[in-house]
């Protein structure tokens, strides 16, 4: 029997067949979807297990588990697009994934943490939920904005920033033993994570790396600075990424005052 006059279950597909068969095609289509939607679950389970680890008094853990997340949510979108496999439900998925990754676990974890002990009533809850809230409305100004804004730049600092603010100040103060009055810590994470809430709703610019092209060349010292951040971080984590986000967290208002002067006459 020829190999076109089989049935589609009994063909052999070669490599370099067109495959036009539409149920071999929707198997390849469907099994490379599956990819983004992994790398979006596994952040999603890096959330859940620093709830986890918070609710044990596990912080450092709980910490470092934000930041695992942080880089597999970077994953998701780049093996969408290397692999051609966007969809709306991918969009979608990995919004919610976020919302619960960047927004209500840290909230929980710094509540836990620090914000419930404070001797002002329920200021830590109203903190924790104002953090919480400021990052619901800036990943939905983010998914309303696609398409309408500059790409170069993030409009308000970006939840996963956000949340690496707020969980790289718990690491490396439940890590590093970093000497702060134990009177005033509460304080320091309240202001904190605050400020992070705050940031994620301006209509600050913040650059999103998007226009780097890392295909082309780029300059000695370029090369030479990107090392030295990278062998700082792998010295010191906890220090380093907590300095680089606090760094970036500013870089906005930084930005934002540099247009708003460029503007005046």
């Amino acid at each position: 029997m020829d190999q076109r006059e089989k049935p589609s279950h009994l063909r052999v597909v070669s490599e370099d067949d067109d495959v036009q068969d539409p149920i071999v095609r929707a198997h390849r289509h469907k099994s490379i979807y599956l990819l983004p939607n992994a790398f979006t679950t596994a952040a999603l389970f890096c959330a859940f297990f620093a709830i986890i680890k918070a609710m044990n008094g596990e912080f450092s853990d709980a910490a470092i588990a934000i930041f695992c997340s942080m880089v597999l949510d970077g994953m998701d979108g780049r093996v969408a697009r290397l692999t051609n496999t966007q969809s709306a439900f991918g969009e979608q998925y990995d919004s919610l994934a976020d919302m619960v990754s960047f927004g209500v676990a840290p909230a929980l974890i710094v509540y836990e943490w620090q914000l419930k002990g404070l001797g002002l009533g329920r200021l830590g809850l109203i903190v924790a939920f104002i953090y919480c809230v400021c990052a619901a409305l800036r990943l939905a100004r983010f998914n309303a904005n696609i398409g309408v804004v500059d790409k170069r730049y993030f409009q308000g600092l970006p939840s996963p920033s956000a949340a690496a603010l707020v969980a790289g100040f718990v690491w490396l103060v439940s890590e590093e033993r970093v000497f702060i009055e134990g009177a005033y810590l509460p304080y320091c994470a309240l202001a904190i994570t605050l400020f992070a809430g705050i940031s994620m709703i301006t209509n600050l610019p913040y650059y999103s790396g998007k226009a780097m092209d890392i295909r082309h060349s780029v300059t000695f010292p370029k090369l030479l600075l990107f090392v030295g951040i990278m062998l700082a971080v792998t010295m010191k984590p906890s220090l380093m990424l907590f300095a680089l986000f606090v760094a970036y967290a500013l870089s906005g208002y930084v930005l934002g005052a540099m247009h708003k002067l460029h503007r005046q006459p």
